[in-house]
């Protein structure tokens, strides 16, 4: 929860430089209307993505209040990225401006929620990495896991999420592009990242619980 927060802090931070540079169309009551529903989006598609994709299902459809208990852990990076272009569709439409040019506003300021995330995934002990070369200075033991000692994943999906990936898009992004191309980068960019650091990542249980 934590993390969530400082995520959410540093984007509003970020929203608000980027909106009074000169020349930007956006206000601070933009800025604050924007992630107010990305907010929104995050969290209840980040909710729902857990539940629907991860389940078990039938557990949350005989438990339908449990759906609702986001401190017992439980979000999907997907489900929180699809609620968030759901969020921004509305947005958009609430203020007749071109999706894409919302979007590309709001690209760059995902990452540090990234970097955030994938700390507090470190500090929880989850979503770990695989087994290392004992060799590795770094390499780690995950006690609740196993005594095998493992990269610690979330910390490489923090500096290439978190750091780098934001250095990038913060840098495309400072000059005008064509519409869509900040949003284009912000994809690439991520997909290189996590394929990248899924190399180090252990597997875990996929979609609908198939690994």
């Amino acid at each position: 929860g934590i993390m969530y927060l400082l995520g959410f802090a540093a984007a509003w931070w970020l929203a608000r430089r980027r909106a009074a540079r000169p020349g930007s169309s956006w206000t601070a009551t933009d800025v604050d209307d924007a992630l107010f529903n990305a907010m929104l989006g995050v969290i209840v598609g980040g909710r729902l993505g857990h539940v629907i994709f991860y389940g078990p299902l039938s557990y949350y459809l005989s438990h339908p209040l449990e759906i609702l208990a986001v401190w017992k852990g439980g979000m999907a990076f997907h489900g929180g990225f699809l609620g968030v272009l759901v969020a921004m569709v509305l947005y958009a439409r609430k203020k007749k401006l071109a999706w894409f040019a919302v979007m590309d506003f709001i690209a760059p300021l995902v990452p540090p929620g990234l970097g955030f995330g994938r700390i507090g995934n470190f500090i929880n002990g989850e979503l770990w990495g695989r087994a290392a070369d004992l060799a590795l200075p770094w390499a780690m033991v995950f006690p609740h896991v196993d005594a095998i000692a493992r990269h610690p994943s979330q910390l490489y999906q923090a500096f290439l999420e978190g750091v780098v990936f934001f250095a990038v898009l913060w840098w495309f992004s400072a000059k005008p592009r064509a519409l869509g191309a900040v949003s284009a980068v912000f994809l690439i960019g991520y997909g290189t990242a996590r394929f990248i650091a899924e190399f180090f990542r252990e597997p875990d249980a996929g979609i609908f619980g198939l690994s």
